[in-house]
């Protein structure tokens, strides 16, 4: 809705009350832009201040975190230095009142587990949440608004990528194409997280995000990501550590060997892999030795080596993004059959012996899907060894 002439003839308090309410019960930030920007082409950069103001106190105290960081980012831009409204919000979002955390407080690294809600969809909420209020004010600072039409994509698959996004508003679909994938892979829609795993790994991005209707994003770049740690180090951990848990939990909801856990039990079991990281040529498993983790594969590509009599390594399958490995061991208790490589630079996530043992061992259904597997590699594996 524009604005009318009469209403700059009414009490400015009455006109920006009215305004904001109007803005507000359409609840767009698109909306909300639009009419600031009206507001300075008519000459009345204060009016724009306090309506901007306003409405990102008003999304702030509704639950609308994403939407008033983007009214945060455009105070700053109409009044530079502006900080009293960023700081209100941490007040009602940042767990931690004061920056004492900031020097690894005990409390942070117990509430990790709290980054994902106890739902399909990760948010955004949790990540700003985790912190404490300057590193707060600090994280908003550092992301950047972006807009995105229809059909354009947000980031490609295959394109190097160094930043994450959070969808303010509006809808994209997620794309895999590259290697046979084919088909949307699912839909983002508002509050929803893409791309984190490039911020914190290098490497191309795994899939495109196209908008399917205008939209708005906040994103944070590695780089700027980088300079924040470096005042606040506890926002890279806190970042880090969401990441780390999104991907593990997404990777055990897509997996057809995890299906058969509850969403809670793979919440639990989420939350124990550690992110790991192998240069091209180190070895993962060694043959012989005993193994001490189940693998699975994010980013990369890893080979597996059997190994003759004699010494000699053959080549097995090559393991790609989403494959899991290291189970034969910790089922069997017996040494690793077969050396496993990094092919390239690659990022995986590790349970450890002593995790695997806690939440695999306990649920039959798991159990004898990684049995299934163990065995069909060990058949393989003999096959290919056994031949001339």
């Amino acid at each position: 809705m524009s604005l009318h002439t009469d209403e700059y003839e009414a009490d400015p308090v009455m006109r920006q009350r009215a305004l904001v309410g109007r803005i507000a019960s359409r609840g767009r930030v698109d909306h909300a832009l639009s009419e600031l920007r009206r507001l300075e082409q008519l000459g009345t950069p204060g009016e724009a201040i306090a309506v901007c103001e306003a409405l990102a106190r008003h999304w702030a105290q509704g639950s609308q975190l994403l939407r008033s960081i983007v009214m945060c980012k455009h105070l700053a831009w109409l009044e530079p230095g502006h900080t009293r409204t960023q700081a209100f919000i941490a007040t009602l979002y940042a767990r931690y009142p004061g920056s004492a955390s900031e020097e690894g407080d005990g409390r942070v690294l117990d509430d990790l587990e709290l980054l994902l809600p106890e739902r399909e969809d990760s948010v955004a909420v949790p990540l700003f949440s985790m912190l404490s209020q300057e590193a707060f004010v600090a994280l908003v600072d550092a992301v950047e608004v972006r807009h995105q039409g229809v059909g354009l994509p947000m980031m490609r698959e295959g394109d190097m990528g160094a930043s994450m996004f959070f969808l303010v508003e509006g809808k994209a679909d997620v794309l895999r194409m590259l290697e046979g994938r084919g088909a949307p892979a699912q839909a983002v829609g508002e509050g929803g997280v893409f791309g984190e795993l490039t911020l914190i790994a290098e490497g191309p991005r795994r899939a495109s995000v196209i908008p399917s209707t205008p939209s708005v994003f906040l994103e944070l770049s590695r780089a700027r990501l980088s300079a924040l740690a470096e005042k606040h180090p506890l926002v890279e951990r806190v970042v880090r550590g969401f990441c780390r848990k999104r991907a593990a939990d997404q990777m055990l909801r897509a997996h057809a060997i995890f299906s058969s856990l509850r969403l809670a039990q793979r919440r639990s079991l989420s939350r124990e892999f550690e992110l790991c990281h192998a240069r091209a040529g180190e070895a993962l498993l060694t043959a012989g030795q005993k193994g001490e983790g189940l693998y699975l594969l994010l980013r990369g590509r890893c080979t597996p080596y059997g190994v003759r009599e004699g010494g000699q390594e053959i080549p097995l399958a090559v393991l790609r993004e989403g494959d899991v490995f290291g189970e034969i061991s910790l089922l069997l208790d017996t040494p690793v059959t077969a050396t496993v490589r990094a092919d390239v630079d690659s990022v995986l996530l590790r349970l450890s012996r002593p995790a695997f043992e806690r939440h695999i061992a306990t649920q039959p259904d798991l159990r004898e899907a990684l049995t299934r597997l163990a065995s069909e590699r060990m058949q393989s594996t003999a096959r290919l060894l056994s031949a001339r």
